[in-house]
Formats: structure tokens, sequence, C-alpha cells
């Protein structure tokens, strides 16, 4: 349907510009005739869009909703009537932005990822209803009690479901009759692949192998990171990405401690490749919990399209599928004894087929499809 002018609301459960997702890199290579309104949520200390802004062809909005309310007050929210009237503002608000830049048609397609949004978004007339379910958020520490009838309804009201993985789809309660399409993560492969050149000026302080970790910092098992800096201590721990939670790395107080442990925060997602290239040895020290075991870490691409060594804990059905090419410990004891032989692997080549298996162009292109073979079944 070439000519046809698809409009897109996509109500996200993350900011555009504070770490690259699935929804950055899959909705960048929707095709021309898609206009996209991303609905991004406030958090406090980050920078956030008040007026809309372009990235490509993605407006980008920043609406403060329910989510946002700080917490002894957020307490209160459990009262249905007060919810209500805090939701109010943000619902006016994100209506607002809709009818002025031209979202309001009754033929639009409604995206959801943050399900705090899931009792609005049903009730707004739409032709086509979908859910992106990339994580378990009921699973996410501090989860409100009513938030699962939250998802409940968006559940209810969707005309299709994509899940990153097998073991999500199995935990959500969907709908007899629902499609499912499980559509994971990926990677931007020739990012990662093509050799950079110019190493960043951080990586000079650094001494002896570098084992790195590149990713969102408030899922890392910071116990096996510090007992993986102490049992290797002429090997440099280097931790790159931002965290969710504020003033993450003040409160890590077990690694800052640590000489051979170093945090240099964000970095952006056009600076990343020179820096994840030169590890010697990439790390997946992740959390094996409810909330990562049905995850599918796009990092574990990167690091592959990267050709670098891969070690990572065993947390994931994802990661268990890429044995081939990476090397996978179950225990903290394990992951530690394996570094000297994940450091020797010269697997490169194997580890960038591998990678290059899981493109955002395959993913973003079967997403369109399936979106644009909905939108044609549901009646206008």
């Amino acid at each position: 349907m070439p000519d046809t002018l698809f409009r897109l609301i996509w109500f996200s459960e993350i900011q555009w510009d504070f770490l690259s997702t699935r929804k950055q890199r899959i909705l960048g290579r929707f095709p021309e005739n898609w206009r996209i309104l991303f609905i991004e949520p406030y958090a406090l200390g980050r920078r956030h869009h008040w007026f809309p802004v372009k990235r490509g062809r993605v407006w980008v909005v920043s609406v403060p909703f329910l989510k946002s309310v700080p917490y002894r007050i957020g307490r209160l929210l459990d009262i249905s009537l007060f919810r209500l009237l805090v939701s109010l503002p943000g619902i006016v608000l994100m209506l607002f932005w809709v009818t002025l830049l031209g979202f309001a048609s009754s033929e639009r397609i409604i995206g959801l990822s943050n399900i705090y949004w899931g009792r609005v978004a049903a009730l707004l007339p739409c032709r086509l209803r979908f859910y992106d379910a990339n994580d378990d958020h009921l699973a996410f520490p501090g989860s409100p009690v009513w938030l699962k009838g939250y998802l409940d309804t968006c559940l209810s009201s969707v005309q299709l479901l994509f899940s990153v993985s097998p073991e999500l789809t199995a935990r959500l309660q969907v709908p007899a009759g629902l499609r499912c399409i499980e559509l994971g993560n990926g990677v931007e492969f020739s990012h990662f692949a093509t050799p950079t050149h110019q190493a960043p000026s951080g990586l000079f302080k650094l001494k002896g192998p570098i084992l790195g970790y590149a990713g969102a910092m408030d899922w890392l098992d910071t116990a096996l990171v510090a007992a993986t800096a102490k049992a290797w201590p002429d090997y440099s721990i280097l931790l790159i990405g931002p965290a969710y939670e504020r003033e993450w790395w003040k409160k890590q107080h077990a690694l800052d401690s640590i000489p051979n442990v170093h945090y240099v925060g964000k970095i952006d997602y056009a600076e990343l490749p020179a820096w994840i290239q030169r590890f010697d040895l990439a790390l997946m020290p992740l959390l094996n919990n409810e909330l990562k075991g049905v995850s599918h870490p796009n990092k574990l691409y990167e690091y592959c399209a990267s050709g670098i060594p891969v070690l990572s804990m065993n947390y994931c059905s994802a990661v268990d599928r890429a044995r081939e090419v990476v090397h996978i410990a179950s225990s903290h004891e394990a992951f530690i004894r394996m570094i000297p032989e994940a450091l020797a692997d010269n697997r490169r080549e194997a580890r960038q087929v591998f990678a290059r298996q899981h493109s955002w162009d395959t993913l973003a292109a079967a997403m369109v499809q399936e979106l644009q073979n909905a939108y044609q079944e549901q009646s206008p």
C-alpha cells in the first residue's frame, strides 16, 4: 500500500534521546508514507521535549503521566478517583499535541509500549491498535498493584501483539484469537561492524585488557562486576551507559572503591562503536531475575557485530541460543573463571555472521508488513 498515508501514535515508556532501544531503531526505518508521533514520558533530571522535535521523520514530544508522579504522592494513586484527576492534565496535553500535529484522524494507528497509557489508549478512536511487549512491566520494582488492570485493558483492546520473546508472551494473559508475532531485538550491523580508526580519549588511561559493558546500568549484577574486578586486578573493567535511577553511580560504593573499575556514563549512539570495538572482551553480567529472564538484549548483537569476544551470564533464552558464538556462564564462579578463555576467542567472523541475521532493517520491515496487513483487514 505505497499510496496510503499511515498515521501512527506510539506511547513509549522510554525517552527517545535517553537510550537507544528497539523503538528508535525500528521506527526510524519505517517507510516514507508513515507519519509517526512518539509520546515519551517525563523523567526527573533528564532532558525533555516540551515542544515537539523531529527525529528523522518521527515527531517526539514529552507528556507527564501516571508513572511520573513522585513516589510519596504516587501512593495515593491506589485511589482510582485520585488517579483519574492526576491523569487529566497529561491526557489534555497529549490530545492537544495529537490534534495540532495532525494525528487526530480516526484512521490512525495506536501503538503502545507504555502500559501506564493502557486505558487511555484503549479509548482513543483508531483503525488499528497494537501492543509492543518488550519487557515484563509488571515485574519492575515498585510497579503499582493497579497497573495489571491497565495491561489487561490494553491487551483486550488491541488487534495485534508484538513480543520480544516466547517467555514474555507466555507470561502475558493474551486473549484468545489475538495475533501474536515474536519480533526480537536486533542490530544496526554496519554501524557496529565498520572499523573506527580513532580511539576515544577516555580509553588511553586504562591498563591491561579492557573488559567492557555497554548498556543500561540498572540491571547490572554489581556483585559480579566487583568480584570480577577483584579477581583480575590487572584488567580494566569499563562500564558505559546511562542509568534509569538518578545518581546511580554515586550509590555504587562497592564498585567506586575498586581502582580498576571505570564508569564513563552515557555515550552517544554515534560514538558507541568506537568504544565497543576496543573492548578486549565484552561482558554481559546481568541479573538473573524475573524481569531479565524474558528480555532479548540488543547489546548481544551489537557486541557480535563488532566482532569482539563476548562473555555472558545465562539469564535469558536469547543468550542461550547464541552458545555457538559467545561464552556463557551459569554461575558467578564460572563467569570469573572463564575470563581468559573468552579473551582468547578468535571466532570474529562467526559472531558477525550471527549478528547480521538480526538486522533492524529486517525487523522493521516485518513490523511494517504486519501492521499494514492488519490495517487493511480492519473495517474503515
